[in-house]
């Protein structure tokens, strides 16, 4: 397993990477599946004392990935308030593995409504301002649908283990998912 410590906005000190060194490796004890673990520690300029330093935690399970972040006064004390909720996102997620039936599908799984045909006005199309790009892993939907509310995203794009098609996975306004397949032309 690999672990990444990363700073943002700020210099990490010597002493809060060895802290972080040090919980992470208690933590890596107690978790196994678990592929790359990347810290990201960085300083808001707040009013508040409380909330000055954020710490993100991403845990790659190899398909799967689980998102903490945690807010202090001390970037130890972000820390220590990070770990329980990372392990207990990573505690559900083998629960969900464990539990899932191959053959279920999710409730609240619904079908996109068709497209509008409509073109849109270009004079008015916003710039693209962020690209990111990652790898499309096949996997079930009910692995995408958890997913996506691990990483707490309204969309997820995922391959379609059953039949190796692109889909996208979204969350409707009435709380439901909609799920959109690619077809050929």
């Amino acid at each position: 397993m690999e672990i990444k410590i990363g700073s943002k906005n700020m210099d990490l000190p010597v002493r809060a990477r060895a802290y972080i060194e040090k919980k992470l490796v208690k933590l890596k004890r107690r978790l196994d599946d678990i592929k790359e673990i990347k810290v990201e520690v960085s300083e808001e300029k707040t009013k508040a004392q409380k909330d000055r330093y954020i710490i993100r935690i991403v845990l790659d399970c190899y398909s799967t990935l689980l998102h903490t972040e945690e807010r202090g006064e001390t970037i130890q004390s972000a820390m220590d308030k990070a770990l329980p909720v990372t392990e207990r996102q990573f505690e559900r997620w083998k629960g969900k593995l464990e539990d899932r039936g191959k053959n279920a599908l999710p409730t609240g799984i619904a079908m996109a409504p068709p497209a509008d045909t409509e073109p849109a006005n270009l004079t008015e199309r916003k710039p693209i301002v962020k690209v990111k790009r990652f790898a499309i892993k096949p996997m079930h939907i009910e692995e995408a649908v958890d997913q996506m509310e691990l990483l707490r995203h309204d969309f997820f794009l995922f391959t379609n283990s059953e039949d190796n098609k692109v889909n996208l996975l979204y969350r409707r306004k009435d709380g439901n998912y909609g799920l959109i397949t690619a077809e050929p032309e």
